[in-house]
């Protein structure tokens, strides 16, 4: 919001929410029905075709999404190493807005201007014309504009809201009040209605100004330097016609200056060009891959897990992970990208943040739960996993942790097999067991003298019942051959180990294995507390449930825009937590495998760096 916003800020369906896109079902149902009752010759394709054009336009912009945020995670080309927080997420969450209002009028336009009606495919004088109305009225004109935009009155009410974003981000172009867009769209519709007024227009014509403004509007906000010099050096003047990533960025940081739309020529003409500009392009172009001091391996959860990574869907990344049903019209997307990692997969960067002159990334290992449980594709699974260690050792990273991926004792030893595969490693190998268990730990009530323990023992489960078992606290079992295992891995404290037929406990730790069935038995108010990576897949009303092992991070934590799958806004789990931790202190330990660093020395150390317990009402309900 501009910091005094004027008349005409807001879009007029703001209170449709997501259902704004019921506007265009009158013209999108108008223009079908007209296409499919009318014979051949009377069919108006253009008019049909335009919502093509919309759904194009999405799709544009979101790969563009895509691609910057992978681009600037790895750091290629970057050009402002600050980050995205939530509120600019946020914020420029209604992208979509200035597509739904240029439909409306590419729509009206279409159906009752005179002579834009039965659009040809083809014209090279529309073209032309276009190409000359854009580089005379359209940039001339949006240059005196957007330098009056930037008087302290219009500054103040409008043009301020756009700015608040220093680093930018593609759809950040286009995040602007209602009224500068109506503006905007009279400056763009200059060469659509002079081909149109001349009977030179075409499906050409439109659709490509349409695809140019979005990719230069996109480009010049993507935050990463991607026109090579070459192409200056064969054509010159072309530094006056078409601008950089980098030129545009210097006018969010510096304000005063390169006022251009996509041609810099009205810059140097009336001499606003920044004098840094030539010096920011060239550092951007040498800027190289970032190598980070902590890596943090993950893999995918669900099918639709993909459309939640801070690469996909920016909306949905930035809340916590949930079904959503609409997703289902996106399943010939999804069944593509299940198919394309299953014979093709390779690891991906996905994010980066910066911590205390940390630098942070984190990688996807493209494997989806469902197949960790099937032992056949161990042997990929583990392979992938042994390749990207090997590559961030080769990189020069201290720390891996290997987050999700430490998925148990048949698949990797809790990670141990690649440390033991290679004793020569200089990177630590960090499963985050310990501080899982910490947490876990001090996420029990005071006062408690017993536990029930659900789900499969791995080793976290393990060391929470001896460290329970240690405190005269009573870990109770339901099933004879878990008490069995429990005992035999701890024999000096199985008195504090209880084998149980009741499901009468008021507090359960729970890890995956825990059946529907089996919460349905726990008595009203029941604490569930997760020890495993993953919540409970139904809850219950009447009863409470804490997060997975997690910790709120630091403020100070740089570029937080994403929800780490289930857990709330700056809540990191403790797996990712414990790699960060280890680097900031420099443990030279691996901490995978069967051994555990002193959980007590984990927990106080992470406290001391910033990360703070999560706390959950338990008078009233809170879901995670």
């Amino acid at each position: 919001m501009a910091s005094v916003p004027g008349i005409l800020t807001e879009w007029p369906w703001k209170r449709l929410g997501s259902l704004k896109y019921v506007i265009l079902a009158p013209w999108v149902i108008h223009s079908t029905w007209l296409f499919v009752a009318n014979d051949a010759k009377e069919r108006d394709v253009s008019y049909f075709l335009m919502l093509g054009v919309v759904l194009w336009r999405i799709i544009h912009n979101q790969i563009w999404i895509s691609l910057s945020r992978y681009q600037t995670a790895k750091g290629n080309g970057r050009i402002l190493d600050r980050g995205l927080e939530f509120e600019q997420v946020d914020r420029e969450n209604n992208w979509d807005d200035q597509i739904l209002f240029n439909a409306l009028l590419f729509y009206t336009g279409s159906r009752y201007l005179p002579g834009g009606q039965h659009a040809p495919f083809w014209r090279a004088e529309g073209l032309l014309l276009t190409i000359v109305l854009h580089a005379g009225p359209v940039e001339f004109l949006y240059y005196w504009f957007h330098r009056a935009l930037h008087h302290h009155y219009l500054y103040s009410r409008y043009h301020s809201h756009h700015h608040s974003s220093i680093v930018t981000q593609p759809i950040t172009s286009v995040i602007h009040p209602f009224a500068e867009h109506i503006v905007y769209s009279a400056l763009f519709s200059i060469p659509i209605l002079g081909t149109v007024v001349t009977r030179t227009q075409s499906l050409v014509s439109f659709t490509a100004y349409i695809t140019y403004i979005d990719f230069m509007n996109n480009m010049g906000h993507c935050n990463f330097e991607l026109i090579p010099n070459w192409l200056f050096s064969l054509f010159p003047p072309l530094k006056y016609l078409m601008y950089t990533p980098s030129y545009h960025s210097l006018h969010h940081t510096q304000f005063r200056t390169n006022y251009s739309l996509f041609m810099p020529i009205y810059d140097y003409i009336y001499r606003t060009m920044d004098k840094s500009s030539n010096a920011l392009y060239e550092t951007s172009l040498k800027r190289e891959e970032e190598t980070p001091d902590v890596l943090h391996l993950t893999h995918l959860t669900t099918p639709e897990s993909i459309y939640h990574l801070p690469l996909g869907f920016a909306s949905l990344a930035s809340r916590p992970y949930t079904s959503n049903r609409y997703l289902w019209l996106m399943w010939p997307v999804t069944l593509w990208s299940m198919i394309l990692t299953w014979i093709y997969g390779r690891t991906f960067v996905v994010d980066r943040h910066r911590f205390d002159n940390l630098k942070l990334q984190t990688w996807a290992i493209p494997k989806y739960s469902l197949q960790y449980y099937m032992q056949w594709k161990n042997e990929a699974i583990n392979r992938l996993i042994e390749e990207a260690i090997i590559q961030a050792e080769e990189k020069g990273v201290k720390v891996l942790c290997l987050g999700l991926l430490n998925q148990g004792e048949e698949l990797n030893r809790y990670g141990g097999l690649y440390v033991h595969r290679h004793p020569n490693l200089k990177i630590r190998v960090v499963d985050g067991s310990s501080l899982a268990v910490a947490i876990t730990l001090n996420t029990i009530p005071k006062g408690t003298t017993q536990v029930l323990l659900r789900g499969n023992l791995t080793k976290v489960a393990y060391a929470v019942a001896f460290a329970l078992c240690q405190k005269g606290i009573q870990v109770v079992t339901l099933h004879k051959d878990e008490y069995l295992k429990l005992t035999k891995s701890f024999s000096s404290t199985e008195s504090s180990l209880v084998l149980a037929k009741s499901y009468a406990h008021k507090i359960w730790l729970v890890g995956d294995g825990l059946t529907e069935e089996e919460q349905l038995r726990a008595p009203k108010g029941t604490l569930f507390i997760p020890f495993s990576h993953f919540p409970p897949k139904k809850l219950r009303k009447d009863c409470f449930y804490h997060y997975p092992p997690a910790m709120k991070t630091p403020t100070s934590l740089e570029n937080i825009h994403a929800c780490e799958n289930w857990l709330p806004r700056r809540v990191m789990s403790a797996w990712r937590i414990a790699g960060i931790v280890h680097a900031l202190e420099g443990w030279k330990e691996h901490e995978c495998g069967y051994t555990m660093s002193n959980i007590d020395k984990v927990w106080q150390a992470t406290i001391q760096h910033g990360f703070q317990p999560l706390i959950i009402s338990t008078t009233n309900h809170t879901k995670n």
